[in-house]
């Protein structure tokens, strides 16, 4: 995941300058729909998005289950895929990606794996840390690593080594712990409390270099377990989306944010048709038009990339009736609208990389064809 916003998107959005962003105007947008959703977090100074916007997504599922509402430890997850990366990079003799990203698929299948835990129980912040910070976490996790490979045979032992950096930097993960003074493993917390199941949840894609209605290993950096996603035509990812939450569920997006028209501090991401923001953004400012071709096109001129996952957690309407999606990120209270941004539909259809959709929002009929029951 690239951390920095400054990276101009020039086919799309023209040139970006972040000395002088354009105000935006608090032009009211009518709530849709709305689904439920925890506070805001801050991934702070990590690479940890996927995580964080899936955890929310799992959070909002609780509630819209009526189980509840739940803070859960986005870093118990994190450490979890870390130790399967690390697994992977040692595999594959360091030819892999290994790095702090990931993709919303690796925490529906860690929970699945691993079980999940309370924030309260396991927060991954040392003792006196108010704020995430893996800059040296993921430095000394890649530089042990690198240095396992260059002796052969590595030890049969090496996870003990990887794990002690894990343990000072995140703290000890919990065998077993009490919650509600009731005691739980993290497995039989995620099935006994969180009623989890992996099958609930289905990735879906838009790319025309794969056949429409199949699955396929999306091509992204930060997918190391190669994770499939089922491919379905532009118009029906989006009405997918609506659909969803027009019922008030919630969805992980993932998308392309390095560009000209991701403004979280004027809190609006609209894909403006001459490529440059207005002095002033209003939400029914005209937008570039979009098709499956132009998304396909920016995809494989690596101009859109896999940059930042979010969590989709409402629909509104512009003034002037154009449909905008309420998007939830892990920013902490940053821009206008405290770490919430306004997403048009113009934007999310031609930067969106993937998605992870609770598989109840999905029509039957769109299941059939996707083969899933």
């Amino acid at each position: 995941m690239k951390k920095s916003l400054s990276i101009c998107l020039l086919f799309a959005c023209g040139i970006f300058s972040v000395l002088a962003q354009p105000a935006s105007e608090k032009a009211p947008l009518a709530t849709v729909s709305k689904a439920g959703y925890t506070s805001v977090k801050n991934q702070a100074n990590t690479g940890t998005c996927w995580s964080f916007s899936t955890t929310s997504l799992v959070e909002s599922q609780t509630m819209k289950g009526g189980l509840g509402e739940f803070d859960l430890s986005e870093m118990y997850t994190v450490r979890n895929i870390y130790t399967e990366k690390a697994k992977n990079y040692i595999l594959r003799q360091g030819m892999a990606q290994f790095g702090p990203g990931g993709l919303g698929h690796d925490v529906i299948r860690a929970i699945a794996t691993y079980g999940a835990v309370p924030e309260s129980v396991y927060s991954g912040l040392p003792l006196g840390q108010k704020n995430h910070d893996h800059s040296k976490l993921d430095t000394q996790l890649k530089t042990y690593l690198d240095s396992l490979l260059k002796v052969r045979p590595i030890p049969s032992d090496w996870m003990k080594g990887f794990e002690a950096i894990l343990d000072e930097h995140l703290g000890k993960a919990p065998a077993t712990f009490t919650y509600n003074e009731k005691p739980y493993t993290p497995k039989t917390f995620a099935s006994d409390v969180l009623h989890f199941k992996a099958d609930d949840y289905v990735n879906i894609t838009s790319f025309s270099h794969h056949p429409f209605y199949t699955s396929f290993i999306l091509e992204a950096p930060d997918n190391f377990a190669n994770g499939s996603y089922y491919n379905v035509p532009l118009d029906e990812m989006i009405r997918l989306t609506e659909r969803a939450a027009e019922q008030g569920y919630s969805i992980m997006w993932d998308a392309d944010v390095s560009n000209a028209c991701f403004r979280q501090k004027q809190g609006y991401a609209l894909q403006w048709k001459d490529g440059k923001a207005p002095a002033s953004i209003t939400p029914d400012d005209e937008e570039m038009k979009y098709d499956q071709q132009l998304r396909q096109t920016l995809y494989e001129n690596l101009t859109t990339q896999d940059d930042h996952l979010m969590h989709l957690v409402g629909l509104e309407k512009s003034p002037g009736g154009k449909k905008f999606f309420l998007v939830k990120n892990s920013w902490g209270d940053s821009g206008p609208f405290n770490g919430f941004i306004h997403v048009s539909e113009a934007y999310f259809a031609i930067n969106t990389v993937s998605l992870v959709v609770p598989k109840a929002a999905i029509e039957k009929s769109l299941l059939t064809k996707l083969g899933i029951r």
